[in-house]
């Protein structure tokens, strides 16, 4: 099964936009694999919240389709980027403006460094979705991959929990749990949406006072 037939019933869609989203993607944690998570739990909110699936579909595809690495100055910028290609993109294919606006305002609002607040559904359902893939263990999972390409290290040798330093998640993976992870389940949207992350949470949660009891 091609990655566009996950779509459906918007393949055709995905199938015009993909090629867009992911040509240039280095970053592993924001490859395709991410998009399908993402859109498998779009379509889990979407069941009890509501939301235009379409515009959720193209907004999904295209949530990451400018690559701004992590670190960079212009990291908070990203998401407004990328609503700006799919502006262009959809424009292209003969959407109608309020429906590209809809996809705009949800893509520019589903990042966490961007800080924007979500006013529509669809914002708040893509929001949650995005962030439901930073929890759990594929959250885990992501947060050493990335950590590991920024050349970080696991952790402090020295004082593992950060009780006498201040947090270093640049220096530190271990650390990026307390400065990002573990604040994420209080900042979920839809009722679906903390459901999801409140089981996510606890099993982010364990595993960092697991993590540290080893090595402490």
């Amino acid at each position: 099964m091609s990655i566009a037939a996950h779509f459906a019933p918007y393949e055709h869609l995905a199938n015009s936009l993909l090629p867009h989203a992911i040509e240039d993607v280095s970053d592993a944690s924001h490859d395709a694999a991410h998009l399908l998570r993402v859109w498998k739990s779009v379509q889990i909110i979407c069941e009890t919240e509501g939301g235009d699936l379409k515009i959720l579909a193209a907004a999904t595809v295209l949530h990451d389709c400018v690559d701004v690495p992590k670190g960079s100055p212009h990291r908070a910028q990203a998401s407004r980027l990328a609503a700006e290609k799919a502006t262009v993109l959809l424009s292209d294919l003969g959407w109608c403006k309020a429906d590209i606006a809809a996809v705009y305002h949800a893509i520019e609002a589903h990042s966490f460094s961007a800080r924007i607040e979500p006013e529509t559904t669809e914002a708040k359902i893509l929001q949650d979705a995005e962030r439901l893939d930073a929890l759990g263990y594929i959250g885990i999972a992501r947060c050493f991959y990335v950590s590991g390409r920024l050349g970080s290290v696991p952790y402090d040798p020295v004082d593992p929990d950060a009780a006498t330093r201040e947090l270093d998640d640049l220096s530190y993976a271990i650390d990026h749990f307390k400065t990002k992870l573990l604040r994420l389940s209080g900042s979920f949207q839809t009722q679906t949406g903390q459901a999801l992350a409140k089981v996510r949470h606890e099993g982010v949660e364990a595993f960092m006072n697991g993590f540290l009891d080893e090595v402490s």
